[in-house]
C-alpha cells in the first residue's frame, strides 16, 4: 500500500541578499487532483501565505523566514513539505554577490583572528550566500574537524592544542568558496600590568624576609571543581601572617 501523497520534489534552503528574487519549488503526486498551500513561520509564529496555492512560491527576500508547503487531495489526505530556510543578509558589500551570480557561494562573512586563554570558550564565525544554502566545513592546520560543519565554530574550553590556523569551506552544488584564513593562538593568563606591578612591589622589597606565595586554583581544565580552595587559602594565609610571613594570595 503505497502513501497517498508523495512529495517528488522538496523546496531547498537559500541563503541570499535583501531584495533578491527566487522560486522555492514543491512537487508531489496523489491518486486525485492536489491543492498546495505554503506557509511562513517568523519568531515561531507560522502563518499561512494568503494566496499562495501554487506549485511554486515566487519570493523578494525582506527578512530571514522558515517556509513549508502543505499538500492535500480530494479525499482529506495531507501533508506537509520539509521546513526550509530562506536566510536573508541585510549588509552586503557592493560588488557582492557577482552580477552574474548563479548561486554558487560568496562569503559575506570571515573569522577574524583571536587570542584565547585556556580553558575559556572560542568562538569563529563565518557565512556564505547560495542557492541552495551552503553546508560549511572547518579545517584547521589543513585538517578536516570532523564535528565542526556549521557557521559557527564553537569549542567550550579551548586547549593549547587548539591553536593554529583556521578556515572554512561554503558549497552547494554549483562549488565551493573558501573564507580567509586566520591565526587562533590558545594560552595561560597573562598579568594585566596594574597587577604584575603590585605583585613585584609585594614581592621584591621583602626578597629577605619570610614570604609566602598562595595560589587558589578552583577552575581546573581536567578535574573537577575543588570544594573550598578560596576559604583554604584565606584560612592558611591567617595562619602563616601569624607565624610572620608576608602573605601574597592569588586566585585562579
Amino acid at each position: 500500500f503505497s502513501a497517498a501523497i508523495v512529495i517528488t520534489e522538496q523546496p531547498v534552503s537559500v541563503s541570499v541578499p535583501v531584495g533578491y528574487s527566487f522560486t522555492l519549488r514543491c512537487r508531489a503526486e496523489g491518486r486525485t487532483s492536489l491543492q498546495y498551500q505554503w506557509f511562513c513561520q517568523q519568531q515561531s509564529v507560522c502563518r499561512q501565505i494568503p494566496g499562495a496555492t501554487n506549485q511554486d512560491l515566487p519570493i523578494t527576500a525582506q527578512q530571514t523566514q522558515l517556509y513549508t508547503c502543505r499538500i492535500n487531495d480530494l479525499y482529506k489526505n495531507a501533508v506537509f513539505s520539509d521546513w526550509v530556510k530562506v536566510e536573508v543578509h541585510q549588509c552586503v558589500a557592493r560588488g557582492l554577490p557577482p552580477r552574474l551570480w548563479r548561486g554558487e557561494p560568496v562569503i559575506v562573512l570571515n573569522p577574524t583572528e583571536q587570542r584565547v586563554e585556556v580553558g575559556k570558550p572560542l568562538q569563529l564565525q563565518c557565512a556564505a550566500m547560495g542557492v541552495p544554502a551552503p553546508s560549511y566545513q572547518w579545517y584547521r592546520n589543513g585538517n578536516l574537524l570532523e564535528d565542526q560543519k556549521k557557521k559557527k565554530l564553537w569549542i567550550t574550553h579551548a586547549k593549547v592544542s587548539d591553536s593554529g590556523t583556521y578556515l572554512c569551506c561554503a558549497s552547494n552544488s554549483h562549488g565551493e568558496h573558501w573564507t580567509n584564513a586566520v591565526d587562533i593562538h590558545i594560552g595561560g593568563a597573562t598579568w594585566p600590568p596594574s597587577e604584575h606591578l603590585q605583585l613585584c612591589c609585594l614581592v621584591f622589597p621583602l626578597a629577605t624576609g619570610k614570604i609566602a606565595l598562595l595560589v587558589g586554583n578552583n577552575r581546573y581544565q581536567h578535574h573537577p571543581n575543588l570544594m573550598a580552595p578560596v576559604t583554604d587559602v584565606f584560612e592558611l594565609s591567617l595562619l602563616l601572617e601569624q607565624l610572620g610571613f608576608q602573605v601574597v594570595s592569588l586566585l585562579d
